[in-house]
């Protein structure tokens, strides 16, 4: 009996977990070509990657404003930005939310916070929540550093930022500036993918 039961609650799980990848698909994994997107930023330009003039790759995050690991992430993201959009790799923040589901992650909360941060980076939304389907994102943040080659954005990175996210001073391991010097020198990305840790997006209900 009690077998029969952990075997029901196993297959479950795995259905459950089969109906999530194949609702919002598998996503890119590294060394796969990064579709282009076309999304409205908080300063209403619409931003896309094959219209970043002078870029040599991106660091797409998947944001938003609710989720408190990315709030405690939000002064690293902006580090992230001023230390690598002159060399080629600017921080690209998309907020993927449902409002309706979150409603501190609307457009309009969307301007008040990077207006309050002062954020240097554009913050796009997401609104049908097609770029992060695409992408495989799933919490808040989410890294992917893209890598421009022959015309075509190559995945180089996917995960966490870095190892400690309540204390950056006690950061031992710097995944994403690790992962973007070693691109930036011509080296393989030592470690290529990390367990992303942060809030879950909030999809939309159909």
């Amino acid at each position: 009996m009690k077998k029969s039961i952990l075997l029901s609650i196993g297959l479950l799980i795995l259905m459950v977990f089969s109906i999530e990848i194949k609702a919002h698909g598998g996503g890119y994994q590294v060394g796969d070509k990064a579709s282009d997107f076309n999304l409205k930023s908080v300063d209403g330009s619409m931003v896309s990657l094959s219209g970043l003039e002078g870029a040599k790759g991106a660091i797409v995050i998947f944001s938003c404003n609710t989720c408190p690991y990315v709030v405690a992430y939000q002064d690293r993201m902006i580090d992230l930005h001023n230390d690598y959009s002159s060399k080629g790799y600017p921080v690209i923040a998309i907020n993927s939310n449902d409002e309706k589901i979150s409603p501190g992650d609307s457009f309009k909360k969307m301007q008040e916070r990077s207006k309050d941060k002062k954020f240097p980076f554009p913050y796009l939304y997401d609104q049908s929540q097609e770029v992060i389907k695409a992408y495989g994102g799933t919490k808040t943040p989410h890294v992917y550093l893209l890598h421009k080659e022959g015309g075509a954005y190559n995945v180089k990175y996917i995960g966490a930022i870095d190892n400690n996210y309540q204390d950056a001073s006690a950061v031992t391991e710097k995944y994403v500036e690790d992962a973007l010097d070693a691109v930036i020198n011509g080296k393989k990305v030592a470690v290529e993918s990390t367990k992303a840790i942060g809030c879950s997006i909030k999809w939309t209900k159909k």
